[in-house]
């Protein structure tokens, strides 16, 4: 797995690590019960804090991505599709708000931003 982080990001760098991680886990680049790299390692390879990969870990667990066994390390969670899914619907929903505030700002109609969708959906553009 490979991590790459932006000191210039407004984004914290945990979030990112975060975020590196879930995408790995959505693409199966990180399977079911594979070991993460440990928290010192990750934070020598990405030459930042422990306490800051600590705290990414912590949000990934607590958030269901992961499992930690004490003195063994943490692992990747089983996949729990629910949670998969109700993330990913959430992303949808924030970039469908977006979409809406850009119509709103534009006079684009619901019908129009409809037809977008029934385009896209059809494979058509």
């Amino acid at each position: 797995m490979n991590i790459i982080i932006s000191n210039n990001s407004s984004i914290p760098i945990y979030e990112q690590i975060e975020t590196a991680i879930k995408q790995a886990i959505f693409s199966n680049e990180l399977k079911e019960d594979e070991v993460l790299p440990s928290v010192r390692t990750m934070a020598n390879d990405l030459k930042i804090s422990f306490l800051t990969v600590k705290k990414a870990y912590d949000e990934l667990e607590q958030e269901g991505y992961i499992k930690t066994v004490q003195g063994k390390g943490s692992f990747v969670a089983p996949k729990n599709l629910e949670l998969i899914r109700e993330e990913k619907l959430k992303e949808i929903q924030e970039l469908i708000e977006k979409i809406y505030d850009i119509s709103k700002v534009s006079n684009i109609s619901e019908q129009e931003v409809m037809e977008l969708f029934k385009i896209i959906f059809k494979g058509d553009f």
